[in-house]
């Protein structure tokens, strides 16, 4: 079976349109990527854990707060790699400057013997829409879709499952 992450995609309503908050990875890995290496705040489902839950606690991970709001189910997205993205919509205001990520440790350089520790996200910032569907990775461009659509309708039907 493949692995599920799930993850909060956050927004907020803007005099001229919606902002959507994204998370850059931290790490060598991704120290120079930016274009298409953004994502929205996921990580693993545990074995027997409530999907929802999980979103949550992956976004209190690398945000360093709790989110809180209304949670809309946006739907399952597979990744390239095979991964399921499970996804839910909230809207919150979320000060960047409280963000204090887990960090992570990894052998660095590699094959060097030395561990080195990284945040698991080295940055979040609010984007435009336009902007996000390009800083975004490919995988998760259809939630920026489904959002929107969604969020095109009436309120009554917008999150509608």
């Amino acid at each position: 079976m493949a692995k599920r992450s799930a993850g909060l995609l956050i927004y907020r309503l803007k005099d001229d349109g919606y902002e959507i908050l994204l998370v850059h990875p931290g790490g060598p890995y991704w120290a120079k990527k930016d274009i298409g290496a953004w994502s929205i705040p996921k990580g693993l489902v545990d074995e027997d854990e409530d999907e929802l839950d999980a979103a949550r606690r992956e976004a209190r991970e690398e945000l360093g707060l709790d989110v809180e709001g209304s949670f809309h189910y946006l739907g399952e997205y597979k990744q390239p790699g095979g991964k399921i993205v499970v996804a839910w919509a909230v809207e919150a205001d979320v000060d960047l400057e409280a963000l204090a990520s887990n960090r992570f440790r990894m052998e660095w350089p590699p094959r060097s013997g030395v561990m080195a520790e990284f945040p698991e996200v080295d940055r979040a910032e609010w984007f435009t829409l336009h902007d996000a569907e390009r800083k975004i990775l490919k995988g998760q461009q259809q939630l920026l879709v489904d959002f929107l659509r969604r969020r095109s309708q009436s309120p009554r039907e917008a999150y509608a499952t």
